[in-house]
């Protein structure tokens, strides 16, 4: 009888330390493939949105739009975030835009103002090529030349050959779990969390 129970106590505990060991980046990188279920249109229009928790319409998105709705899932809000540090530090950011004051409807949305937030408030990685060092719950931003920027999440999917994980993203296509971290110039290596 009581080794019976120590048993059960053994498998209960053991049950309850897998829960408790699924992190943040685990979560989030499950927040980002559920965004992949999603039909969104590429559509880099600005928008005015609510402040805080905005969104653009739930159909339409960038690349951004799947970072932002990744750590919303988790209660992060990315918009508020954003624009309060840039409310204190508007010319810590870069000023690629030409604007004097921040804007909450767009500033959250642009790759090279959430590199800086990121950078500010995360913790930066090394940019290497080595596909281990790239873990789920990372977020990597690239240079697709000509001055365009891009962000995705790294998730815990595998590529087919099982050498790397995999990216989600929206690059033109919606939102959508590819295997192409090494496909760009990787300018930008961060993990951000509670």
């Amino acid at each position: 009888m009581q080794t019976a129970f120590i048993s059960i106590f053994i498998f209960i505990w053991t049950g309850s330390l897998a829960i408790c060991q699924s992190t943040f980046y685990d979560e989030l990188s499950d927040s980002a493939l559920e965004l992949t279920r999603q039909t969104v249109i590429y559509d880099p229009g600005y928008f005015s949105i609510d402040y805080p928790g905005g969104d653009v319409p739930a159909d339409r998105g960038v690349c951004t739009d799947v970072v932002i709705r990744a750590y919303r899932k988790l209660g992060i809000d990315l918009q508020k975030e954003v624009h309060e540090d840039m409310m204190v530090n508007f010319n810590t950011y870069p000023q690629n835009w030409g604007l004097s004051h921040p804007d909450r409807n767009i500033d959250h949305r642009r790759v090279p103002n959430l590199m800086c937030y990121f950078s500010r408030h995360g913790y930066v990685k090394p940019i290497t090529l080595t596909a281990d060092d790239y873990l789920p719950g990372d977020i990597v931003c690239w240079d697709l030349g000509g001055g365009v920027t891009h962000i995705g999440v790294v998730v815990n999917r595998r590529s087919a050959d099982k050498k790397r994980y995999l990216i989600v993203h929206n690059i033109g296509g919606g939102q959508v779990l590819a295997d192409c971290l090494f496909e760009y110039i990787i300018i930008g290596h961060y993990r951000y969390g509670r």
